[in-house]
């Protein structure tokens, strides 16, 4: 629960805006719970809602992720635990699809995490796209500020391929920033890879990345696509939390951000990403999505 207790004083040092935000009063807190509310029932019923930004509402950084906070809030007290935190919106092609040209960032619930090589159910899902990229699992706690990528890498236990399959509860993935991190960073279900790498024995920067989908190429990439280095993308996640007052914690897993464009699912697809001097992970789909 430390993220919704640290949230309550919320102060927010963003990457784009270097100002300090502050809570509005009540009313305002009690609209933000209201909008939890409303994306927790979306993600119950598999439906999607209308854009948040696109009702009149002048809704800021701040209150998007005090929204956030309700959203998983409501998927704690339904029973799931906070497992890790994601980085999103890290790599330009993500960027330049979705229109959010700044990180963010969402919470891991237990509830998401799938197996290597298991089949994906889209049943459950609304409209999901997914993204290969690097996962951290760390071995001991980060407070930030401060943190560098050396620290993040010292921190570190293992690092594993991944696929992160976001899902948007906003319709049409019409989503501006403050949509997306409402949405707690689109997340929707991730997959580990069972190889695990020792990151003081790899060069996460340098690392490539190859992408198949269906057996065909789909695109490469390599480990300085996301903010430098996905170490960096790391760092930048713990200081930011770290202001919040919310520590990374020993066992945590932390996804470090897609270093692949977005790439739509179906029924009977298959993905593999395999990174240089790492391993690889795959996953299958089945079923068919919400939208």
């Amino acid at each position: 629960r430390d993220f919704t207790q640290s949230c309550a004083r919320f102060c927010l040092l963003l990457p784009a805006h270097r100002a300090r935000l502050t809570l509005h009063p009540c009313p305002t807190r009690r609209s933000s719970d209201l909008r939890g509310d409303e994306l927790y029932a979306a993600f119950l019923s598999r439906n999607t809602i209308k854009p948040l930004t696109e009702r009149g509402l002048d809704i800021t950084l701040e209150q998007a992720y005090q929204i956030q906070q309700r959203f998983v809030a409501r998927r704690l007290d339904a029973g799931e635990s906070v497992v890790g935190k994601k980085i999103g919106v890290t790599s330009k092609p993500v960027q330049q699809f979705l229109g959010v040209f700044q990180p963010d960032f969402g919470i891991l619930t237990s509830g998401m995490l799938m197996s290597d090589g298991n089949v994906i159910d889209l049943d459950g899902l609304i409209q999901p796209k997914a993204e290969a990229e690097l996962a951290f699992v760390l071995k001991e706690d980060l407070n930030g500020p401060g943190i560098t990528a050396m620290d993040v890498i010292r921190a570190t236990d293992y690092v594993v391929p991944c696929f992160e399959i976001v899902d948007s509860r906003i319709t049409d993935w019409k989503i501006r920033i403050q949509d997306t991190v409402a949405d707690n960073a689109s997340c929707g279900v991730y997959v580990l890879g069972d190889v695990k790498g020792d990151p003081r024995k790899l060069d996460l920067t340098l690392a490539g990345m190859v992408l198949h989908k269906n057996g065909e190429l789909y695109s490469t990439s390599v480990g300085a696509a996301v903010q430098g280095s996905p170490a960096n993308a790391v760092a930048w996640l713990a200081n930011t939390l770290g202001e919040l007052g919310i520590p990374f914690k020993a066992g945590e897993v932390i996804l470090s951000g897609s270093q692949s464009e977005l790439v739509a699912v179906q029924h009977g697809d298959e993905l593999e990403c395999n990174v240089g001097g790492l391993g690889r992970c795959k996953v299958k789909f089945a079923g068919r999505s919400a939208v």
